[in-house]
């Protein structure tokens, strides 16, 4: 499902129109302005119950290996969105 496909489900579940649902979505997911971007690059976690946490975590640095060459190189490290599924959706998942 694409963001269009998503504000055409949002419109359709919640009668809102079809632009007014992909405001809604927009402010929502948004990379540059949206409210979970915006709260998970502040360093918060955003936990939406039943579906899960999303939070931005740190990847150490580490020493890797080229594979070609056998050279020894040192990898960086970097941020990283991370999700938790929340219980409901797991057993939904699950079929359970």
């Amino acid at each position: 499902m694409n963001k269009k496909q998503l504000a055409h489900a949002v419109a359709g579940r919640t009668g809102l129109s079809q632009v007014k649902a992909l405001e809604v979505v927009n402010a929502i997911f948004d990379a540059d302005s949206g409210i979970i971007p915006d709260t998970i690059m502040s360093g918060e976690r955003v936990t939406i119950p039943g579906f899960g946490t999303f939070r931005r975590r740190q990847r150490k640095a580490r020493r890797g290996t080229i594979p070609r060459t056998g050279q020894h190189i040192q990898i960086p490290g970097k941020p990283y969105l991370a999700f938790r599924i929340g219980r409901n959706m797991k057993m939904r998942l699950l079929g359970g």
